[in-house]
């Protein structure tokens, strides 16, 4: 089975860091995605831009919208899809992410949201 794995942050107090330690809060990050990595079940990782599109069908127009859809402190900073046997082992593998390992992430308001995907064949 599949999932899907969101990692939310707080964009106010991510951007009231300075540079130097938002550098180091990354720097930290590296080990706990080198485990995550060395896991085997991560199939893609992605960081995720700050610039939201948001597109909607209204009056049968397509609609170019720039607001989130989700709480407007909280934005995805990263996304992964990983592979595991079932959503126990989902969240044993998710937890080795630094969403949930950085000592600053409670500070920081870092949390994780992981969904099964549900797959299907586009070749057919």
């Amino acid at each position: 089975m599949k999932y899907l794995c969101l990692g939310y942050l707080n964009k106010e107090k991510m951007d009231a860091l300075p540079k130097e330690e938002v550098d180091n809060v990354m720097r930290e990050c590296q080990p706990y995605l080198q485990e995550l990595y060395k896991s085997g079940h991560v199939l893609v990782d992605a960081g995720i831009g700050q610039e939201v599109k948001r597109l909607q069908r209204v009056d049968g127009e397509i609609q170019v919208g720039e607001d989130h859809l989700i709480q407007p402190d909280k934005i995805i900073g990263s996304a992964f899809i990983l592979e595991a046997e079932n959503f126990e082992e989902a969240i044993r593998v998710a937890s080795l992410h630094p969403t949930v390992q950085v000592s600053l992430a409670e500070q920081l308001g870092w949390e994780m949201e992981i969904r099964a995907i549900d797959s299907f064949d586009m070749k057919g």
